[in-house]
């Protein structure tokens, strides 16, 4: 006999339904699942059997063929121990199969029979709703997560025997779970302990990080020890424009696939805030792995920061895999027998030492690097990187009047009022581009059309590409800052101030 039940897995941050098929045959008693299954897959016919059996279920003598389908896609993960153990059941008689077909199970078996969360439940919950299906029975731990997907039912359950007499319709008391999304998106975003008010000094930083904040711009930090510039990056989500709903769940289904959602978490409901150390691995950074390639920290800082702190520490090699997702806002892991695509629309933000000791430039501290030894320390961050970085402002060290001062600064709240009006002008301007929300996204056509300047900009241009022999794509990038600068402003026009603040922010000879 032959049982069919409705299960998914995911691809990247995308998901696929499986069709879970068990065939029982009365031969020397044995168990098998093929269909390109991984390791936790093939060892989920010792928790599935353990489970009917502990959950005072006949467990069947009998040889049992599991096939997931399609066969030629590789499936990984525990998800299927819940889908598995109904086709058996089903097969013996003990499950009623009528709802199968419009029914999709997850969840992943204890050897006691209760259940637990899987990843990746609310991209398997979208792909279930898009594809016609009507409920999704799963562990109770995922049930937050997949039912900000509305429009299908969430069925959460505790157990095999719960899961059993939902689909026999015999459970008197598991509802749909349904959530107030405005409620939970409200409940889930953290309110930031730091604010830019803690910041003593530093007024030209500040005003970097505004226009950074407000274009979606790169920048990199570039000081002595102690100047500040960790204490500012950690600041800048709070600066930035809170997520929409739509990014939020973008970056909830990431997070999910990666396994960092806690249980009974439903949202990702703040900006990500990245901080990876520079012992990491290019793998980490970019995602991979030995086997299913997971997405790294570039996607995990998906519609939010991503803080490299002291950048020429980093390998050569996993600093310049960042080139290309700075680019193009995504990032392809390519293996020989699969291609995953990870979004990885980040800002980037850096910090690092003018020289190896850290004194360089410093009026009160002698610098005991040699030119030598600044160029090679330099020299670890390549051209083409840096090229891709907007913004570059020095960081000095603060002055004892002011961190003596018992002045507060200007607090993030109202940095952020006026990043977020210059967000809505961008919104606006884009709002016939799909997939462009800021400047920095700007392409080379957005560029001849929302960044037009008059004679006296195109002078300063001029001078800026001649003295400092900047590139094509530094030109570029003078011109998506200048209009950043522009709409904190209100302005429709770029001016000549408006270049003139974004060229200094590209002097990095005079910075390093």
């Amino acid at each position: 006999m032959v049982t069919s039940v409705i299960s998914a897995a995911t691809h990247g941050i995308n998901a696929f339904l499986v069709t879970v098929e068990t065939h029982l045959e009365s031969q020397v008693p044995g168990f098998v699942v093929v269909g390109l299954p991984d390791n936790a897959v093939r060892e989920s016919r010792e928790r599935v059997t353990a489970a009917i059996k502990n959950s005072n279920f006949a467990f069947p003598i009998k040889r049992i063929v599991v096939n997931l389908a399609p066969a030629d896609v590789r499936k990984e993960g525990s998800a299927f121990d819940l889908p598995v153990a109904i086709g058996i059941l089903n097969a013996m008689g003990i499950v009623n199969g009528v709802r199968f077909g419009e029914t999709v199970f997850l969840g992943e078996l204890a050897l006691d029979g209760s259940l637990r969360p899987v990843h990746g439940a609310l991209s398997m919950a979208l792909e279930s709703r898009k594809r016609g299906l009507k409920r999704v029975i799963l562990p109770v731990a995922n049930a937050r997560e997949a039912a900000m997907v509305q429009g299908i039912d969430i069925l959460p359950c505790e157990s095999l025997v719960e899961a059993v007499e939902l689909a026999n319709g015999t459970h008197p008391s598991i509802k749909p779970f349904r959530v107030d999304i405005d409620a939970v998106f409200r409940e889930q975003h953290q309110q930031s302990l730091l604010d830019f008010g803690d910041v003593k000094g530093q007024e030209h930083v500040k005003r970097a990080l505004e226009v950074s904040a407000a274009g979606g711009h790169n920048i990199i930090l570039i000081g002595p020890p102690g100047s500040g510039k960790t204490m500012i990056a950690k600041r800048i989500p709070t600066i930035l424009p809170p997520p929409t709903f739509d990014e939020a769940l973008e970056s909830t289904r990431i997070h999910s696939v990666a396994g960092l959602l806690t249980p009974g978490m439903a949202i990702v409901a703040t900006r990500p805030f990245r901080a990876p150390h520079h012992t990491i691995s290019d793998a980490a950074l970019v995602g991979g792995g030995i086997g299913y390639a997971r997405p790294g920290e570039i996607s995990l800082a998906h519609n939010g920061v991503l803080f490299l702190d002291e950048l020429p520490e980093f390998a050569r090699n996993v600093l310049e895999v960042l080139r290309q997702p700075l680019e193009e806002g995504a990032v392809t892991i390519a293996r020989s027998k699969m291609s995953i695509e990870y979004p990885a629309n980040f800002m980037l933000v850096a910090a690092m030492n003018p020289c190896p000791c850290g004194n360089s430039g410093n009026p009160h501290q002698q610098c005991t690097c040699t030119e030598q030894h600044i160029q090679r320390y330099v020299g670890r961050i390549s051209g083409p990187l840096l090229d891709r970085i907007d913004i570059h402002v020095e960081c000095p060290q603060v002055k004892y009047q002011e961190l003596s001062s018992n002045r507060k600064g200007e607090p993030s709240e109202a940095i952020r009022k006026r990043v977020v009006r210059a967000r809505e002008i961008q919104r606006e301007r884009f709002r016939n581009r799909k997939g462009l929300h800021c400047n920095a996204s700007m392409i080379s056509r957005d560029l001849s059309r929302h960044c037009t300047v008059d004679e006296q900009c195109k002078n300063l241009l001029k001078h800026a590409i001649t003295v400092l022999g900047l590139s094509a794509r530094a030109y570029d990038r003078i011109l998506k800052v200048s209009r950043s600068i522009a709409d904190l402003a209100g302005d429709e026009n770029i001016r000549a101030e408006h270049v003139a603040e974004a060229v200094q922010y590209r002097d990095l000879d005079k910075r390093v």
